[in-house]
């Protein structure tokens, strides 16, 4: 069983974390974030750190307690450090580039595919088969991520498509040739 709402969060230099009202306001050196938590949930910070305790054992409480340690350590993460999610394309001539702050996609349609970088994330193409979205939110940037990626999964016979660093991708075995 999961006790991640007991674990402290330690607030790096130049990080704070208020609570008004169901929203913790988190601001450090790479901007400033929002996390929403039950008003139900007590926040105390002291010493540099922040500590989450939760009114009864309620399995609903219980729930709420690691969301809200959870949403916040993310936050601080972020604001302090930041999120990178990087992309590999595989696929012979799919490849992307960059047009401003849009990312250009070429993976085997009649047309390039564009994404646009939403405010808060920015999407770079150091290789023409490596995408590096990177941002402070870290929900917003595995959503982007994920989005990138739905254009051309992975196929499961040839591998071929947009694939995060480090997936592997289990191939089918193709028909078997009949004699």
């Amino acid at each position: 069983m999961s006790r991640v709402g007991l674990y402290p969060i330690p607030l790096p230099d130049g990080v704070t974390a208020r609570r008004e009202g169901d929203v913790v306001h988190v601001e450090g050196p790479k901007g400033r974030l929002e996390a929403p938590i039950s008003p139900r949930i007590t926040m105390e910070e002291s010493d540099g750190t922040l500590t989450f305790a939760r009114p009864s054992d309620h399995p609903d409480d219980r729930a709420q307690h690691g969301l809200a340690r959870a949403l916040v350590a993310n936050a601080v993460a972020g604001v302090s450090e930041g999120f990178t999610k990087t992309l590999e394309i595989q696929g012979v001539g799919y490849r992307c580039q960059m047009q401003g702050n849009d990312l250009e996609l070429l993976v085997g349609y009649s047309h390039p595919v564009i994404i646009e970088a939403p405010e808060g994330v920015t999407i770079q193409a150091p290789e023409p088969t490596k995408i590096e979205v990177s941002g402070i939110d870290k929900q917003l940037v595995g959503q982007v991520a994920a989005n990138i990626r739905a254009v051309r999964p992975p196929d499961s016979y040839h591998g071929k498509g947009v694939r995060y660093q480090g997936e592997r991708v289990r191939l089918k075995a193709g028909k078997a040739a009949s004699r």
